[in-house]
């Protein structure tokens, strides 16, 4: 991806390698003034904490930010703190130094136009990443995107602040499905422990983001999980969710998040798969599974992408083909999975 014109050129970085990419960064950071940040539409907590995180540090460094988004943050991330002034907009323009991007594998995944003018800074920990930047820096061993922003902090010299560490607990506490997927390590720990020691109460937090349902949200998991369909003996849960149940239950989009995880608290359920129906032709997928069923594979098949516990994509057609076509593969990711 071509940089503004006005920046000087620099050769197109592709790397995994974190002491590499973390100094290529470090040095663009130190010797840039204007940063833009975005992430993906529909954002969730790794991808609103990797951002603020990210703002406030370079802030401290006396940087001009700016945070875009071309959706609203769900309504129970507002109460911390800087989410309220993430810009939402579909389009960017203006000046800026640098832009960096928050896990996406794809700059088209913003969803926000303008952006291939700038000096990209790709991050991300998703497998299947298109390398768009001027420099990327994958991990797909990071728990979260949030682990691989907390190490580009600490290379900066900026101090673990209370909203730094806030944010990256988010990330961490959001996208390993509160200490549920298997790519949590030591290190997913010890960043935790670092951010409870500069001030992060992980009990307050936990209820911030899973105890702050709306009566509506409540009567949505009723209805979901009485239409809950059942395949490959039981090891398969379907949800099915249209517009039509959101209107009844007087709930948005954002209800949904972590409804998903619901089915797996069942001792015999391996797997999830989760249709939403928005527009008539347009199926938006999300998958979830245990252990060691990867269903990745599944969504990397849809050109999708995500973790081996936790996938989506979206796809468009006849919802009951299509439907039936994933819930096979699934199943057969269930099946080639040891031990199943």
């Amino acid at each position: 991806m071509p940089p503004n014109p006005s920046h000087p050129r620099i050769a197109t970085m592709k790397t995994s390698d974190a002491a590499v990419a973390i100094a290529r960064i470090r040095d663009e950071v130190l010797a840039r003034r204007r940063f833009l940040i975005t992430s993906h539409a529909r954002p969730d907590g790794d991808s609103i904490g990797s951002q603020l995180a990210m703002a406030y540090a370079l802030r401290l460094l006396g940087k001009d930010v700016r945070v875009v988004n071309r959706d609203p943050a769900p309504p129970h991330y507002l109460m911390f703190p800087g989410v309220s002034q993430i810009e939402i907009a579909d389009s960017v323009s203006g000046e800026f130094d640098a832009l960096f991007v928050m896990e996406c594998s794809d700059l088209k995944r913003t969803q926000v136009a303008g952006l291939e003018r700038y000096f990209a800074v790709n991050i991300d920990h998703h497998a299947g990443n298109t390398m768009f930047g001027a420099i990327n820096w994958f991990d797909v061993s990071a728990a979260a995107c949030g682990e691989m922003v907390f190490d580009l902090i600490m290379s900066l010299g900026v101090g673990l602040t209370r909203e730094i560490a806030t944010h990256i607990y988010l990330t961490i506490l959001t996208d390993t499905g509160s200490f549920h997927h298997s790519h949590i390590t030591a290190r997913t720990f010890d960043i935790c422990r670092r951010t409870a020691e500069a001030g992060v109460d992980p009990a307050a937090m936990a209820r911030n983001v899973f105890d702050s349902n709306s009566f509506g949200k409540l009567k949505l998991i009723g209805a979901l999980l009485d239409r809950m369909e059942l395949a490959d003996n039981g090891r398969l849960a379907v949800l099915q969710l249209d517009d039509d149940m959101l209107q009844q239950a007087g709930c948005t989009h954002h209800d949904t998040e972590g409804l998903i995880n619901l089915p797996l608290t069942a001792r015999e359920i391996k797997a999830v798969v989760f249709f939403k129906l928005a527009l008539p032709d347009e199926i938006r997928v999300s998958l979830r599974s245990k252990g060691s069923v990867d269903i990745r594979q599944v969504a990397q098949a849809f050109d999708g992408g995500g973790h081996q516990n936790a996938a989506g994509f979206t796809v468009h057609g006849p919802f009951q083909q299509l439907r039936q076509t994933i819930i096979d593969r699934v199943v057969a990711a269930i099946a080639s999975t040891p031990g199943n």
